[in-house]
């Protein structure tokens, strides 16, 4: 398990709702703000090592109320987005797992689906990736057996972005064996966890999205 030197959290401009599981995701980490998302460091408690982005979406009131956190500005027109940018920096401090929060939902649709990409990417590369609004958690998924802390009913889905081959769940409401899924297929869709879920997947790159704290276990 990482420790407190290797674990980022990355504060991304989307909502972002105070949870106990919230709480624990950020507890003992070094945080990177990008650009708006500085707003959240505030109501989590915390000042991040660095602050990234084109401000474009800082209002002045928030500029003013950091006035120590170091700054590093890019432009507008640059190529990366400045989430691209924040982990960066935490990758180049050491970073081996990474929380992204507020990466889901959101006004933007867009970054939400580059944020999921991006971590699959990232998961290729070694980094320990999840996702959080507080109420919704993501995880990349790549070939390979991994268990997922859940409350028991919770909602989940897992959606694939290839093909997916091998894929098993177990303790859940509706497991899965040695099971090959279609890209674009909906099968994976609102499944019910019993507890802390094991997967297992052959071939393949997918996303599991949860609502831990939905336990209407539709």
């Amino acid at each position: 398990m990482p420790d407190q030197t290797e674990k980022f959290v990355v504060l991304l401009g989307g909502a972002l709702t105070a949870t106990p599981r919230l709480a624990a995701d950020v507890a003992g980490a070094r945080f990177i703000a990008a650009d708006g998302g500085m707003r959240h460091a505030a109501s989590l408690g915390v000042t991040p090592d660095v602050w990234v982005g084109d401000f474009d979406s800082t209002p002045p009131a928030l500029l003013a109320a950091w006035p120590h956190v170091e700054r590093q500005p890019y432009p507008t027109a640059k190529n990366e987005t400045d989430g691209a940018i924040a982990v960066s920096a935490a990758a180049e401090r050491g970073a081996k797992s990474i929380v992204l929060a507020g990466a889901l939902g959101g006004e933007r649709s867009d970054h939400a689906l580059m944020h999921l990409l991006q971590a699959v990417s990232l998961a290729e590369e070694g980094f320990a990736i999840k996702l959080t609004s507080g109420e919704e958690e993501a995880w990349p998924l790549l070939p390979g057996t991994r268990e997922i802390d859940l409350p028991k009913d919770s909602l989940f889905s897992v959606l694939g972005l290839s093909p997916l081959a091998g894929l098993f769940l177990s303790n859940v409401r509706y497991p899965l064996t040695d099971f090959s899924l279609p890209f674009g297929s909906s099968r994976t869709i609102s499944n019910v966890a019993e507890g802390p879920i094991r997967l297992s997947l052959a071939s393949g790159r997918a996303v599991l999205i949860a609502r831990p704290y939905d336990l209407s276990g539709a």
